[in-house]
């Protein structure tokens, strides 16, 4: 049975059992900093099952994409070597929001997996798992789905602690947790293994495929277990090992939608031997790099970004293994697109997109390896011993991407050994402090203990009669706030809209007899708007009916910037490409700031031809259409789902220009585009790699930026003595002065600097047989400093220099030894104890070195180091 075959049918079982077919989420979970990426089905259900969020359906399926790379969950090391470990999966799982419990999951596990109409498993072939305290599940096994005894195994508390099990599932120290039961595979007697619980448990014989977890309890902060008021169910069935035991193979690697993608990256390599590791490295990552990039991550040197980049670059190190040596890895984007486009369409939507990036990725890692070796080799030539340091090899690895194994091939060529005892060391806290970064924790904030919800109206109203439900005071519940007060309101309807999808909560006031309490901002908890702000005048309580009103001149002119940035959203698809994707944006009364997903600088002829786009749309004056309706309708009429956003089952869309723009929107907006009057661009920059960002200004403030730089163009005309239409011309003609000025002063300091190191040849003095030269070099900047270095290195023959220079308000330094001395003194040496002396820092090669600081009256002292240091090293 094909593994699309299982999923579509994993799919259909459970919609047959009243399940509502869910989509996969992105990898990047949403509004969710405590992970990541998205690692299992759970992730999009949390709020589902913390009761902060309610859906239309009360079960759910999915097939979810997975990434385990990074943090707490990271199988990269092993991925490759082992049957099983991957850095990207699809998780099949079914849910339940407090509908059904135990014994329907159990039944629809136990049907699905052995019904001839679906899995047709040979029941004796299957073995489960419960919880040692978990009675019912045992007996719903035994009794009701006639497992024997002898095929089940309890598993009580094996992790050090209470409720610490295999068997004990929690979603963080504290929250919602309970027992679960597994599904095993026996793959028979010729393979090695024991059952679970067994010392041999870790054996390829017993292969866990499926997990059933009965949320039961809420765990308090003090360790005491309460009953959840609804319990629930989440389950989970790697598609991949599910696949492994349908087509009767051992490995995942094995199975079809491995074995085309192996298949595929030998043919690009011209390999005709597939069993290579190296293969299945390749076939695993190039999944999970192009899902994470299709998602909008970019390859960077932090967070996402960076575990992406370690990724493609072990990818790309296993091709040079094979025999790469040029790029590949990108050519495999079309024939993982052939075998996944059909489930996954965004794979076939973004292909060239994806292809680019890893091309580029690809690329920049070949200089890195060249960096790399030149590093390498400076460190060589310092070393002491014949052992290159842990830290050494760990710095090439993590911050410049340089493999071990090559670096240990280099030592080897050296007869030099790695002191991999160091390099475990430095690996092991830099895993230490990814875990204790991405650790999954609950929430500590306040929970709203409030009946109800806040009903938005503000998208017709900006004022509103409305009674208090709720009243906050540093964080806490409270029954009243008085005069001076801060604090915050939480009303039974608003006219406020709440922070949400980059923009920024409304201001305002909300009034009655004896309240005047200014809104500074409005922002969302659960299902309740909070207006934070300052009771200016008289007092409130609970249960007051009070007039609430929406800072008009505020909320107009946001409404304007919110709208602009979906018309420049559109308009970057168009110039750009289609890979652009929303990577966060900031909406306010003042301005739009916008930043997206592309991997090069937007050029002045693109961003002329956005901006020329976006007025244009501004200038037509179409409505702006706004719609209610079902995901699937909105997926059919083309809607964007913009990143980090949570969306459920009725949605908002949100048109312009007809289908110019068309994304899922909860913002307030214009009525029509051209009240946006004019959009300008201010200013392009880029925030991290492969995500840029614009800011612009609409309406007054676009005209107030008109109005500037037509003001600023005019000014500079007048210094210039020039008239405006010949402004380019002249600015041109004094660059070319300019440069031609710094060419001559650039020959007359190299003169100058000639002239000086001959002088300073008759003050190089003797100690102990080394000739030095310690002096200031007046008028010198830094490149005059080298130059002279290198003229004076040449004319001593044999010497340890050191030459200092005040440039503007800091401090040049420039040191140098010649050859025959770099293996008793160190231009590197010398330069960081220089450095330090003038405040500042230095270092370089044994040969020559350089460094400044902001302490010119220190260097003296600077100077007496050198005398100080060949004196100590003699």
């Amino acid at each position: 049975m094909k593994s699309a075959a299982i999923r579509e049918a994993f799919i259909r079982y459970f919609e047959s059992k009243g399940h509502t077919a869910v989509a996969s989420s992105s990898l990047v979970p949403a509004n969710d900093p405590t992970l990541l990426f998205t690692n299992a089905g759970m992730v999009q259900f949390k709020d589902l099952f913390l009761g902060r969020e309610s859906r239309s359906y009360v079960r759910a399926v999915s097939s979810q994409r997975c990434v385990r790379a990074g943090g707490k969950h990271n199988d990269l090391e092993n991925v490759g070597y082992t049957a099983r470990h991957h850095t990207f999966f699809e998780m099949l799982g079914n849910f339940s929001f407090g509908d059904y419990f135990k014994r329907d999951a159990i039944s629809f596990a136990w049907e699905f997996l052995t019904s001839p109409e679906w899995l047709n498993l040979p029941s004796e072939k299957l073995w489960v798992t419960v919880y040692a305290e978990d009675d019912e599940a045992y007996d719903i096994w035994h009794k009701e789905m006639g497992v024997p005894a002898e095929r089940m195994v309890r598993i009580g508390d094996n992790k050090g602690g209470k409720y610490a099990s295999d068997n004990f599932w929690s979603m963080g120290d504290t929250g919602p947790c309970g027992p679960c039961t597994e599904i095993f595979y026996d793959h028979g007697p010729e393979i090695w293994g024991g059952p679970p619980g067994s010392p041999e448990e870790d054996g390829d014989r017993y292969i866990e495929i499926w997990n059933n977890v009965f949320m039961q309890f809420n765990r308090d902060a003090d360790g005491s277990m309460t009953p959840l008021p609804a319990p629930s169910v989440d389950t989970g069935m790697g598609l991949e090992r599910i696949s492994a035991v349908m087509q009767h193979v051992h490995s995942n690697y094995e199975i079809d939608l491995f074995q085309n993608l192996i298949n595929a990256t030998a043919a690009v390599l011209g390999l005709t031997d597939t069993r290579d590791s190296s293969l299945r490295v390749i076939a695993d990552h190039i999944r999970s790099c192009a899902f994470l990039i299709a998602d909008g991550v970019m390859p960077s040197n932090e967070g996402r970004g960076y575990v992406l980049r370690r990724i493609i670059r072990r990818a790309a190190r296993h091709g040079n293994k094979l025999g790469a040596t040029s790029p590949f890895f990108h050519k495999l984007v079309a024939p993982l697109a052939k075998e996944m486009g059909e489930a996954y369409p965004e794979l076939n939507d973004q292909g060239s997109h994806i292809a680019k990036v890893l091309l580029l990725e690809e690329e920049q890692f070949a200089k890195t390896l060249d960096q790399g070796m030149k590093i390498l080799e400076q460190d060589l030539d310092s070393l002491q011993g014949t052992e290159i340091p842990g830290e050494t090899v760990f710095r090439l690895y993590d911050t410049y991407g340089f493999p071990v194994d090559l670096t240990a091939d280099i030592a080897r060529e050296k007869q030099l050994t790695l002191d991999m005892p160091g390099f475990e060391k430095a690996m092991e806290a830099q895993r230490q402090r990814a875990r204790s970064a991405s650790n999954f924790k609950m929430e500590s904030g306040v929970e709203l203990a409030i009946d109800g919800e806040t009903r938005f109206i503000g998208y017709q109203d900006l004022s509103a009669h409305c009674t208090v439900i709720g009243l906050l005071k540093d964080g806490q519940q409270c029954g009243a706030l008085t005069e001076g007060d801060s604090g915050a309101l939480v009303l039974d309807q608003t006219p406020f809209y709440a922070e949400s999808g980059g923009q920024v909560g409304d201001a305002g006031l909300i009034t009655g007899a004896n309240l005047r309490f200014e809104v500074r901002d409005t922002q969302k908890a659960g299902k309740f708007h909070v207006h934070h702000g300052v009771v200016v005048a008289g007092s409130v309580a609970e249960g007051e009916v009070l007039t609430a009103q929406v800072d008009n001149n505020i909320r107009g002119a946001t409404a304007l910037n919110h709208s602009a940035t979906h018309l420049l959203h559109a308009a970057l698809r168009q110039v750009l490409g289609e890979h652009v994707s929303q990577k966060g944006s900031l909406v306010d009364s003042q301005r739009l700031r916008f930043d997206f997903s592309h991997f090069e600088a937007v050029s002045k002829a693109e961003l002329a031809q956005i901006e020329a786009l976006v007025n244009d749309e501004i200038r037509r004056n179409t409505p702006v259409e706004v719609a209610e309706m079902d995901m699937e309708s909105a997926k059919a009429r083309g809607a964007m789902m913009l990143f980090g956003e949570k969306y459920g089952d009725q949605v908002r869309v949100l048109s312009m220009g007809g289908d110019f723009s068309v994304e899922l929107c909860g913002g307030t907006h214009v009525s029509r585009t051209g009240d946006i009057g004019l959009m300008r661009i201010v200013s392009e920059s880029g925030i991290a790699s492969g995500v840029r960002r614009i800011e612009a200004v609409t309406g007054a403030g676009a005209l107030a930026a008109v109005s500037k730089a037509d003001n600023d163009l005019g000014q500079l005309s007048n210094l210039l003595k020039t008239g405006r239409d010949k402004l380019l011309d002249k600015v041109e003609q004094m660059l070319a002065q300019q440069k031609q000025l710094e060419k001559e002063l650039g020959a007359l300091k190299a003169k100058l600097a000639s002239s000086a190191g001959d002088d300073l040849l008759a003050e190089a003095e003797d100690i102990g047989g080394v000739k030095l030269l310690a002096k200031l070099l007046d008028g010198a900047d830094a490149k005059t400093l080298r130059d002279t270095l290198d003229q004076l290195k040449n004319k001593l023959g044999s010497a340890v220099v050191l030459l200092a220079a005040v440039d503007g308000d800091k401090v040049a330094l420039a040191a140098g030894v010649t050859k025959d001395l770099t293996d008793r003194y160190k231009a590197g040496e010398l330069m960081k104890l220089a450095a330090q002396a003038v405040g500042g820092k230095g270092g370089g090669r044994p040969d020559m070195a350089q460094g400044g600081g902001s302490d010119v009256a220190a260097i003296p002292q600077a100077l007496e180091v050198a005398r100080d240091y060949v004196k100590a090293a003699r």
